[in-house]
């Protein structure tokens, strides 16, 4: 019986089993199993599997007593069996004397994999796949491997909109290895397959088109039809204004465009299913955060349009429409009920928002919630729970439950991840210190603070709370993840008819105190957060810049006063051998050291710069450049540098939120009033002009005054709108002499031509104008404009936002001018260009950038200067 029952069990498999004696089977009787010892276990037909290794997995071992037939012998088959590692298993017993039998297992092995290939895909495909499979050589060719090989291959190609994808895998025997197999996979991908309807059945109080919006990831495959007619939308329109039904005429006219007009930019229509069970959820909250509270979907589905379209319906039940009733508060001592209301900011007969309930109990970002208001005060153990506990035809009212615990203090505060930077850098940015009380707020502004440092990944800070009920204390672990700060430049611009290159390197967390440590040059000593620059210029034999600034951020290390310092020096000539009497120079050497402080007031966004600023300027036999004196002659700056700044915004690479005010003056001692010269008198006539501009503008005198403001807003999931206006003037204390020639604005191009830096002029890009082509001449032919401005919005998407690749698109809309004199000063008399472009920060080389803009207007005596301009910038030179 026992063998009948080994045999029908095994009639299941593909493989053969079975027990045989000898070749003599007249003295076993199948109606009665007789025991046996097994003596002895041999494995016959194994080449890559252990033989003992066999028999471990078989459970048969040697002094071990079996009936024959029996479930002993059934069980080791099926052990072998589920390794997947045997076409053919088969038990017989080799020989049977005084009690004990001798077993053999002889096994076929499956073949194994020697090689895979592609078919079907493109080279960049193929070798991604071979990372997701992990197929090796050796691996053993089972049904198992291919199945699950063909679902990882589906379910990659499902993810790009490959829905139909069909997987083939061949497997044809290697003739150089015996029992191998080289895999030939054929995959065909099919069309991509997009939605192309989304039906919406159930709903009056949402359109078709706003549930549709309500889903962020689940979309419509694009459309635009332009020409479809306008005139039943223009005549519905026009009737629901006339009677007076302003909410349908808006609708009448959303629709018409939402279903004509569809653009899929940056949303993608494929279908993923993860994505749309969370977007069932969204419409949801759409209908609950309107007071439909109740409202559910009935059922959904997706079918098959074409090989190309799918298409997916939602059946909606939206319910009835709520309202909040009375809400009352319990467990609250800290704070009172009233106080508690108005942070609540929900009154009874107010609809009833479950999103907006549990935003301004939870968490806000427009201002403060309830949470936030405990959180922030040191209740890390507060709780809040809103219960509905009576409901009266379409009131709800609601009791909000409170358990505001103790007070939880800072115990320790710890940082993981940072493998270059020391602790004390990034412990001394932390607005969390031991001892404290805990803050929500001062945790999401120290995960600012660090963010800003630019030396780690800003998308993967994460502050975590370790709270310790039992003694009332919480551990803070911010998580940090280092990424390359340092950069280098090595750039080209052109400027003057000439290939100006430029080499420039900045280590941003430099450390100076270990330069003489042997083991810190790994390859540059740092971690302690200084900044150390160097930067060489050159067009030739005829130009050569070269200059260094460093900045200690914390000076003396206990206070946030950064200590910063420059040196550079330049010279030029015009081209003429030494020898020559033309021969000629200009040379300029620049000191400059200043201390910038973090204010505590108005808050501790605020920063104060206060700065010195040197430069000497000397010429000789050179009027090139400057179209004032007689070429010769010394000119001297010594200005003083004050500037007040604010910055909020969420990070400095990518910002998302937040906003950005600088306003600088830099001013000389008004030399002129002080001597009380009369140049004109000195040097009269117009022969003696030239000789008359040396002695005005030996010691440079001015008052230069810039002012620049920011703005970041996040519209919807990392789109940002980005606003900005920037306005300088250059000043002075003496009519008589006028405006400095030296320091000036010029507007317009990339930013990056002309700067050397010649005379102290500040190049302004501007979009869409070829470089400079904005910039005007005073009433004495001296370039350069004293006023400007410039307004730009910009909308930016990211494209990634890999700390070692943040790359974002944007478009941008511009208008600047720059002016002589404030006299002819127009703020809305300005230029106007629109564009696109792109943004790719690399830690290595800074912010580069490209941009395609368009010039609106006309300038006088260029015809060129604007229309299509392409602009190459680096580290910001157009903003």
């Amino acid at each position: 019986m026992a063998f009948v029952c080994l045999a029908l069990l095994m009639a299941g498999y593909t493989t053969s089993a079975q027990i045989q004696v000898g070749n003599d089977m007249s003295d076993i009787d199948y109606s009665l199993p007789r025991e046996y010892e097994i003596g002895g276990v041999t494995v016959t037909g194994a080449k890559y599997v252990d033989p003992a290794v066999i028999v471990m997995l078989s459970g048969l071992q040697v002094g071990q007593t079996i009936k024959v037939p029996g479930d002993k012998i059934t069980k080791a088959i099926q052990k072998l069996w589920e390794q997947g590692l045997f076409e053919d298993i088969q038990i017989t017993s080799t020989q049977k004397v005084s009690g004990k039998i001798f077993l053999n297992i002889a096994l076929t092995e499956r073949p194994r994999i020697s090689k895979f290939s592609f078919k079907g895909v493109k080279k960049s495909e193929a070798e991604e796949l071979r990372k997701k499979i992990n197929l090796t050589r050796g691996d053993v060719a089972t049904e198992h491997t291919y199945n699950k090989t063909r679902r990882i291959i589906t379910d990659y190609f499902a993810d790009k909109g490959f829905l139909n994808t069909q997987v083939d895998i061949d497997a044809v025997n290697d003739t150089t290895r015996e029992n191998y197999v080289n895999l030939m996979i054929t995959i065909d991908k099919k069309h991509k397959v997009k939605i192309g309807v989304i039906e919406v059945e159930g709903n009056e109080i949402l359109s078709d088109n706003q549930v549709r919006a309500a889903m962020k990831d689940t979309k419509e495959r694009g459309k635009f039809d332009p020409l479809r007619p306008l005139g039943s939308a223009v005549v519905n329109t026009i009737w629901d204004v006339i009677t007076l039904k302003p909410h349908k005429a808006e609708e009448e006219v959303f629709n018409y465009f939402a279903d004509n007009y569809k653009f899929r930019i940056f949303k993608s229509s494929k279908f993923d299913e993860s994505n749309f069970e969370s977007d069932k959820h969204k419409v949801i909250a759409k209908y609950n955060s309107k007071g439909y509270r109740d409202a559910r979907v009935v059922s959904d589905s997706v079918y098959t349009i074409d090989d190309r379209n799918l298409g997916i319906k939602l059946v909606i039940d939206e319910g009835d429409k709520y309202y909040f009733g009375d809400i009352s508060w319990v467990g609250n001592t800290k704070y009172d009920t009233a106080i508690l209301n108005r942070v609540l900011g929900i009154k009874r007969g107010d609809v009833y928002n479950q999103e907006l309930l549990e935003k301004n109990l939870n968490y806000s970002e427009e201002g403060l919630d309830v949470s936030s208001l405990y959180m922030d005060d040191g209740y890390l153990f507060f709780r809040i729970d809103p219960v509905e506990v009576n409901v009266d035809g379409d009131t709800i009212d609601l009791e909000i439950r409170m358990s505001e615990g103790e007070q939880a203090t800072i115990k320790r505060v710890k940082v993981k991840g940072n493998t270059k930077t020391n602790d004390h850098v990034i412990m001394r940015e932390l607005y969390t210190k031991p001892g404290q009380l805990f803050s929500r707020s001062d945790i999401i502004r120290t995960t600012r603070e660090l963010a800003a440092l630019q030396y780690f990944n800003a998308e993967t800070l994460n502050p975590v709370p370790e709270p310790d009920p039992a003694d009332g204390t919480v551990d803070i672990v911010y998580n940090v993840e280092e990424t390359s700060s340092d950069q280098i430049e090595l750039s080209a611009g052109w400027g003057y008819n000439r290939l100006m290159l430029s080499l420039g390197l900045t280590l941003n967390n430099f450390s100076f105190k270990k330069i003489f440590k042997k083991d810190a040059w790994r390859p540059i000593p740092s971690g302690d957060g200084q900044r150390l620059s160097f930067r060489i210029q050159t067009y030739g034999t005829n130009y050569i810049y070269y200059g260094a600034s460093f900045t200690e951020p914390w000076l003396g290390g206990k206070r946030p006063n950064s200590l910063s310092g420059s040196i550079f020096h330049s010279k030029y000539t015009n081209g003429y051998a030494k020898s020559r009497e033309e021969y000629g120079f200009f040379s300029q050497t620049g000191v400059s050291v200043g201390l910038g402080q973090r204010m505590k007031w108005p808050d501790d966004y605020f920063t104060i710069y206060n700065g010195v600023n040197v430069i000497r300027y000397h010429l000789n036999n050179y009027s090139n450049v400057f179209n004032f004196g007689t070429g010769s002659g010394n000119f001297n700056i010594i200005g003083y540098n004050v500037t007040i700044g604010r910055n909020s915004v969420s990070q400095p690479i990518y910002p998302r939120y937040g906003s950005e005010f600088i306003l600088s003056l830099e001013l000389t001692p008004p030399y002129s009033l002080i001597n009380g010269r009369n140049y004109e008198k000195e040097f009269p006539g117009d022969e003696n002009i030239r000789v008359r501009q040396d002695a005005m503008y030996q010691w440079v005198e001015f008052h230069k005054w810039k002012f620049k403001m920011a703005f970041y807003t996040e519209l919807y999931e990392k789109l940002v709108l980005m606003t900005r206006v920037r306005f300088g003037y250059l000043g002075y204390y003496n009519d008589k002499i006028g405006a400095t020639p030296f320091q000036r604005f010029y507007l317009g191009g990339d930013g990056l031509s002309s700067s050397t830096n010649l005379d102290g002029r500040e190049i302004i890009g501007m979009r869409g104008y070829s470089n400079e082509s904005l910039t005007p001449a005073d009433a004495n032919n001296i370039n350069g404009g004293t006023v400007f401005t410039k307004y730009t919005m910009e909308i930016r998407y990211p494209l990634t936002l890999n700390p070692q690749a943040t790359i974002f698109a944007l478009g941008f809309v511009e208008a600047g001018n720059c002016w002589a004199d404030k006299k002819t000063f127009n703020p809305f008399d300005v230029y106007r260009s629109a564009g696109l472009g792109i943004r790719i920060y690399l830690p290595m080389f800074g912010m580069l950038g490209l941009d395609w803009g368009y010039g609106f207007d006309d300038v006088p005596g260029s015809s060129s200067a604007s229309g299509s301009q392409f602009h190459f910038s680096i580290g910001g030179s157009l903003d």
